[in-house]
C-alpha cells in the first residue's frame, strides 16, 4: 500500500514529546506529550509518567491545558508541575501515586519556575511581582477599565512575544508551603532574579541577578551563592556574560553551570564551568571544545522542548549538551578533563535526564525522519529502549523523505555543511523544481532533526536545499563569529556556492526553476539575495529585516543587535544602508511574497511594509501577506490556523512560479 505524501494538516496528527525527569530511585519518568488541538485552535500539553522497567505509559493530567516543567520530589513521592488551567502558569503538585493535582499559586502574573527544596515540604519559585506588593495580589479588574499612556524613560521597553513591558514589575524569587500554600519572598529591590538551582542539604540557593537600575546596555548575568539562614551571598562569577543552568554535585562541594561571555558578543560558544564552593573559585570545563554547548537547532514540531543546562551524577561525572556538526548530542565530562560524546551522530537529542548512578539516560531525540520519542539509553553500550511510540502510526502512513548530507566548499574555501532532499515520488531522469530554505539567528543551526516544513515542500514536488552558512552554531568559534560585520558577504558566498556544488552534482534539478525562503535572518537573506541575482524565479521572504537604517529603532534588540552584527549604529547610516536589502529594490526580478507578522516585535512588520510599498511602486511582482495576532514565532508556536495559512502561502507561492 502506498504511503501517504506529508500534508500541512499533518501538524495535528504529530505528537510532541519532551522533557523527560527521571524519578529519585531511577525506576520511574514523567514528560510532558503536546499536541494540536485543531477546533480549540491551540497546543494541549499533558503530564505523562513511564515505567522504566515495564514501559507501562500513563496519562496523568487532563483537560484544555499547557503543562510544563515537570519535577520529582526528592522522595519521589510527589511531582509538582506548571499548568495554565488558571489561564495563567501556575505551580501544581500531584502525588505519584495517583489523585488529583492541587494548585499552590494564584498569583495575578503566574509563576515562572520553580524548583523543591530537598524537604519536600516547600517549593522555590520565581514569579514577577509588582514593586511593594506581595505575590498573591492581584490587579482589580474594572468593569471598563480606560486606557492608560505607557511612559518610556528606557531603551528596553517592548519585547516580542510580551509587547510592551509590564511597568514597577520584577522576578523575584518566594518559597511556598506544600501543605498550608503560606507564600514568602525571599529577594529585594527592582531586579530580575533566576533561581538556578537548590543544595541538596537544602541550606543553599543559586540565583542570577543584575543589580543595575538601567539595563539598556547591560548584557551580562552574574551568580551568586545565597545561604538561606545566614542570609549571606557570595559571587561566584561577575564577568561579562549570560550565566545560568546551574547544578550543585551530589556533596554540594561544586556547582556546575553554562555561560557564554561577551568575547564574541552573541556569537560567543557556551561553556561548561565548574565552581568550587569552599575554594571560591571557577575553571571552564570545555576550554578544548571549538563547538557550543547546548542546543542551538531550529525546527518546527517540538513544543516546549527543554533540557537541564548540565546534570551530574553521584561520581561527579558530567552530562550536557552540544550542538556539533549539525548534531546535537549528549556529552560526559569528568573533571579531570575527559569529554566525549555519550550519544549517537546524524540526530537531535532535545530533551534528556540522567539516572543519579550514571548507568543510564533518558533521552528525547529526533532525526530527519523521525518526530522524536522518549529512549532509556545505557551509557556504558549505547543501547537504547523504545520508551513511547505516539507517533508510530504516522510513520506507518507516511512517506517521509531522508535528507542527503551534503559538503560544499563556501567563501574562503570553508566547508559549508547541509542537507538535500529530493522530492516525494522521484524519479530518475526526471527534472525537478529546488527550493533553497535559510535559517535565522543568525547563530542558530539546521540540525540532523525533524522539520515539518521541509517535509512539505518535498512532498509539494520540490527539492529542497539547506545548508549552514557562516555565522552558524554547531562549528567552530571562527565560522560562527565570521558573519559578523559581513551580513551579505561570504555568508551570501556560502548559500550560492553550496547551490552551485549541488546543481553540478544532481542532474534531476532544473536550473530554470530555483526558489529561495527563509525567516528571520533568513528573510534578511532572502531579501539580499533577490536583490543581488535573478538566478531565482519565486521567492518568499518572512519575518525578515529590509532596511538596518529603521531597524535600529523600531526593533525590540535593534539599538544593540545592529551594533552586534552590522558593527554600525545610527552615527553610521552609510554601513547600515550598506547591507540593507532595501537599497538594492530597484534590482530585484524575482516575484518576491512578503510574510510578516503583526505583533512581530523583533523583526516589526514595517520591515515588510517598506519593501512591499517600494517594491509595488516600482511595478515590481510581489505581493504582502500579514498575520494578525501572530509574533516572531509564528513558524514554531503560532496560532495553529495561522501556521496551516503561513505553509499554505509559501508552497502556493512557489508552485504558481516554478
Amino acid at each position: 500500500m502506498a504511503k501517504n505524501a506529508v500534508e500541512i494538516k499533518d501538524l495535528t496528527k504529530l505528537i510532541s514529546v519532551a522533557n523527560p525527569q527521571i524519578s529519585p530511585d531511577g525506576t520511574e519518568a514523567v514528560f510532558i506529550r503536546t499536541h494540536i488541538d485543531e477546533e480549540e485552535n491551540t497546543y494541549i500539553a499533558h503530564l505523562y509518567h513511564t515505567d522504566l522497567e515495564s514501559g507501562e505509559v500513563t496519562q496523568w493530567t487532563y483537560g484544555k491545558e499547557r503543562v510544563s516543567a515537570p519535577a520529582w520530589s526528592a522522595d519521589g513521592k510527589f511531582v509538582a508541575f506548571l499548568s495554565t488551567r488558571d489561564e495563567k502558569n501556575q505551580l501544581y503538585v500531584v502525588s505519584a501515586r495517583g489523585g488529583e493535582a492541587r494548585n499552590l499559586t494564584e498569583f495575578e502574573k503566574g509563576v515562572d519556575s520553580f524548583l523543591w527544596s530537598p524537604c519536600g515540604k516547600k517549593i522555590w519559585f520565581t514569579a514577577m511581582v509588582k514593586e511593594g506588593q506581595a505575590f498573591t495580589d492581584k490587579e482589580e479588574k474594572e468593569e471598563k477599565k480606560k486606557p492608560e499612556p505607557y511612559v518610556v524613560d528606557e531603551l528596553k521597553y517592548k519585547m516580542d512575544g510580551v509587547g510592551l513591558v509590564p511597568k514597577d514589575f520584577h522576578r523575584h524569587i518566594g518559597v511556598v508551603d506544600v501543605v498550608s500554600k503560606n507564600v514568602e519572598k525571599l529577594t529585594e529591590g527592582n531586579y530580575h532574579h533566576n533561581l538556578e538551582a537548590v543544595s541538596h542539604d537544602g541550606g543553599k540557593l543559586v540565583f542570577g541577578v543584575t543589580r543595575e537600575e538601567n539595563l539598556d546596555f547591560i548584557f551580562r548575568q552574574p551568580l551568586f551563592l545565597y545561604d538561606v539562614e545566614t542570609k549571606i551571598e557570595t559571587p561566584i562569577v561577575e564577568e561579562e556574560g549570560y550565566f545560568g543552568g546551574a547544578a550543585f554535585s551530589h556533596d554540594d562541594a561544586k556547582i556546575a553551570f553554562v555561560g557564554s561571555t561577551r568575547e564574541y558578543k552573541n556569537a560567543t560558544h557556551s561553556k561548561v564551568y565548574v565552581h568550587d564552593v569552599a575554594g571560591k573559585s571557577y575553571f571552564c570545563l570545555t576550554e578544548g571544545l571549538d563547538a557550543p554547548v547546548g542546543d542551538y537547532a531550529v525546527a518546527d514540531h517540538q513544543q516546549g522542548a527543554s533540557a537541564p543546562g548540565v546534570v551530574w551524577t553521584k561520581d561527579d561525572h558530567l552530562y550536557f549538551q552540544v550542538s556539533t556538526m549539525g548534531d546535537v548530542r549528549l556529552y560526559f565530562a569528568s573533571l579531570d578533563g575527559a569529554i566525549y560524546p555519550a550519544s549517537q551522530e546524524q540526530e537531535h537529542v532535545y530533551g534528556y535526564d540522567i539516572s543519579r548512578d550514571g548507568v543510564f539516560a533518558v533521552v528525547a531525540v529526533s532525526n530527519p525522519v523521525n518526530p522524536g520519542e522518549l529512549y532509556k539509553l545505557t551509557i556504558a553500550t549505547g543501547e537504547r529502549k523504545p520508551l513511547t511510540d505516539f507517533n508510530r502510526q504516522y510513520l506507518e502512513e507516511t512517506e517521509l523523505v531522508a535528507p542527503e548530507a551534503i559538503v560544499g566548499k563556501g567563501a574562503k574555501d570553508w566547508d559549508v555543511h547541509g542537507w538535500l532532499m529530493k522530492p516525494y515520488g522521484f524519479s530518475e531522469g526526471e527534472k525537478y523544481p529546488l527550493i533553497v530554505n535559510i535559517h535565522g539567528g543568525p547563530h542558530a543551526m539546521y540540525a540532523n532533526t525533524f522539520f515539518h516544513e521541509m517535509q512539505l515542500l518535498a512532498a509539494r514536488g520540490f527539492g529542497v536545499l539547506y545548508v549552514n552558512p557562516r555565522g552558524s552554531h554547531s562549528y567552530s568559534q571562527e565560522f560562527v563569529d565570521a558573519v559578523r560585520g559581513d551580513y551579505g558577504g561570504g555568508d551570501y558566498e556560502d548559500i550560492m556556492k553550496a547551490l552551485d556544488g549541488v546543481l553540478a552534482e544532481q542532474e534531476w534539478v532544473d536550473t530554470d526553476r530555483l526558489g529561495v525562503t527563509g525567516g528571520s535572518y533568513g528573510g534578511f537573506m532572502t531579501n539580499w539575495i533577490v536583490g543581488h541575482t535573478n538566478r531565482f524565479k519565486a521567492a518568499v521572504t518572512q519575518r525578515s529585516i529590509s532596511n538596518w537604517v529603521s531597524f535600529f529603532g523600531v526593533s525590540d534588540i535593534g539599538y544593540y543587535f545592529s551594533d552586534w552584527q552590522i558593527r554600525a549604529d545610527m552615527t553610521d547610516v552609510e554601513t547600515l544602508w550598506q547591507h540593507s536589502p532595501l537599497k538594492y529594490a530597484a534590482n530585484v526580478e524575482t516575484p518576491l511574497l512578503i510574510l510578516h507578522s503583526e505583533n512581530d516585535y523583533r523583526c516589526p512588520i514595517e520591515q515588510g511594509e517598506q519593501l512591499y510599498v517600494t517594491l509595488k511602486s516600482m511595478k515590481k511582482e510581489t505581493r504582502f501577506v500579514r498575520f494578525p495576532e501572530a509574533d516572531h514565532n509564528l513558524s514554531r508556536t503560532g496560532k495553529p490556523n495561522l501556521r496551516f495559512a503561513r505553509l499554505e502561502q509559501i508552497s502556493g507561492w512557489m508552485e504558481q512560479y516554478l
